[in-house]
């Protein structure tokens, strides 16, 4: 038996976002659609509809046109869904980007997405992000002719100096959003997702979790990341289940406070997030009994966590998922009444409509199953392809149309996936995707650095974290918390190394190439993290 699935057959939605979330609003216009916690903001469907109109005018008094780009810098807020659902109404191309991003990783964003518009917050808590733009843009060559600030009068300003438009005749074929994914051979490729990959990935999640509008998914995921504007704001507004936003960034006390307060039905996060809610302090003070289901996915999700989650948070449905941005993003999926030992030994199986398979890394052929090899999938989830790389693209869709993941798996004759590792070279901290090359890349930036190595080391809580080890030029001196001083002003912080070590040598083989496994044996053992090292994960 060969590693090969087809996911149960689905009828698709040909519609836009627009079109999905106008059924919506037709459907259900007094039932709450949107709760935005620190903002005070309770909407029903047709009051966010109203709002996303004025937004929608007011990018048309910017003179933006189908096909233009738009870019969201920013944590979550109200006028990010306004805009996530704006775009979409005028054809225009929503860009998210990292609120994490500082000025080096933003300026390659402006100069590569063609972005005409940029909206974003002045500053927050951690970061001032005016600055950063300044410095961002000192240099840069872009097409950006709008900067609007949601904490500044530029905001209610676009919002007054609104315009009436045409509404464009759209495709569901035609892209909607672009989301930035650090890339295999150095900096972020854009992945371009259309109307159709979104909106069936968005519905078919909510098809196999059974969520409805007698849903509340209370989501503390970043909308910047495809889990929280394909998997939670656009399920919602494809389904009308109320989408809860506890704060801006996550804040374990915040989620618990919204669950308890909404009696959220549904709970999303990656374990990091579960962690942490479970060991805040006033746990034991919210009442959880509310919640059904959820999605524990962006990282390795350990056993003992997901039963806690099951058992501690009564989140009985918990289930666990796995894709990329690449795949719109949702490739496999447990579900909900799956016997627990499924769900916490395994990714889920395939979703709906769906194909999937393993292939050996150096052959390309399928394997039997219970063999290792690559996770390819195909069907309406794959992306359009990487913004203005066509070789990229054709690297990573072959031409019979199978995304290739690089991701090392496991089939079992059940149909049910194990994820073993990573074929290419990616480090996973908390959720976040994290290729070595980018940050090596940005090392060679310092002037004292001559070679850099970047790795990922094991870690309890993240699951993984960022090691460098640098050699310096001749003549040259640089600590390392000197080096992470200057990554930490100039790189997102879950970028910046945890453990930076200076070195005379790398290991090398005999043909001369770097031998990063036995670097992070070296750490592993030096830094005492065997134990995290065997963290048993699905």
């Amino acid at each position: 038996m060969l590693s090969y699935v087809k996911g149960p057959d689905a009828q698709l939605l040909e519609l836009t976002v627009d079109e999905a979330f106008q059924r919506t609003v037709k459907r259900l216009g007094n039932h709450l659609a949107l709760v935005v916690s620190r903002q005070g903001q309770r909407l029903s469907w047709r009051e966010l509809d109203l709002r996303v109109e004025a937004t929608a005018r007011g990018l048309a008094g910017l003179g933006l046109r189908p096909g233009d780009r738009v870019g969201v810098w920013s944590t979550n807020n109200l006028e990010w869904i306004l805009l996530q659902l704006a775009t979409a109404r005028l054809g225009l191309v929503l860009i998210n980007v990292n609120p994490a991003y500082r000025s080096w990783e933003l300026k390659y964003v402006l100069e590569k997405s063609g972005m005409k518009a940029l909206f974003l917050l002045e500053r927050d808590a951690r970061a001032n992000y005016r600055e950063i733009l300044a410095r961002a843009l000192e240099g840069a060559v872009t097409s950006l002719e709008h900067t609007v600030f949601f904490d500044h009068d530029s905001w209610n300003r676009m919002l007054a100096e609104g315009r009436d438009y045409v509404l464009p005749v759209l495709s569901s074929s035609q892209v909607v959003n672009i989301q930035y994914t650090s890339g295999t051979t150095g900096s972020p490729k854009g992945v371009l997702l259309t109307h159709r990959n979104l909106v069936n990935n968005a519905w078919l999640i909510a098809q196999r979790l059974r969520l409805t509008e007698a849903d509340r998914l209370c989501s503390p995921v970043p909308l910047y990341h495809c889990f929280g504007c394909v998997m939670s704001s656009l399920l919602c507004f494809v389904t009308g289940a109320t989408l809860i936003l506890p704060a801006p960034q996550f804040d374990p006390l915040a989620t618990l406070e919204a669950v308890h307060r909404e009696r959220a039905t549904a709970l999303y996060g990656v374990p990091t997030m579960f962690i942490a809610e479970l060991q805040q302090a006033r746990f034991a003070e919210f009442d959880l009994t509310s919640l059904r289901t959820g999605i524990m996915a962006g990282a390795p999700c350990p056993i003992e966590l997901m039963r806690r989650v099951i058992h501690d948070m009564h989140c009985s449905g918990m289930t666990i998922a796995y894709g990329q941005t690449e795949s719109s993003p949702v490739i496999t999926l447990s579900h909900p009444e799956d016997p627990i030992e499924l769900r916490v030994g395994t990714v889920g199986c395939a979703m709906p409509a769906t194909e999937v398979k393993i292939v050996s890394p150096q052959t390309g052929e399928t394997l039997p199953v219970g063999q290792v090899g690559e996770l390819c999938t195909r069907g309406y989830l794959v992306m359009k392809g990487y913004d203005g790389n066509t070789q990229a693209t054709q690297e990573a869709i072959d031409p019979e149309g199978w995304l290739h993941t690089g991701d090392l798996a496991v089939m079992y004759e059940n149909g049910y996936f194990g994820i073993r590792g990573r074929a290419r070279d990616m480090i996973i901290r908390g959720g976040e995707n994290i290729y070595p090359r980018e940050i090596e890349d940005f090392f060679y930036t310092h002037p004292a650095v001559s070679d850099v190595a970047v790795f990922g080391v094991p870690d309890e809580r993240l699951g993984e974290v960022v090691c460098a080890w640098v050699r310096l030029k001749p003549g040259f001196q640089a600590t390392a918390e000197q080096l992470r001083e200057y990554c930490r002003e100039r790189i997102a912080h879950y970028k910046t190394p945890a453990y930076i070590r200076i070195v005379d040598e790398f290991p090398l083989t005999v043909t001369g190439k770097i031998q990063k496994f036995r670097m992070r044996e070296a750490e592993i053992a030096a830094r005492g993290l065997q134990g995290a090292a065997s963290v048993e994960t699905a």
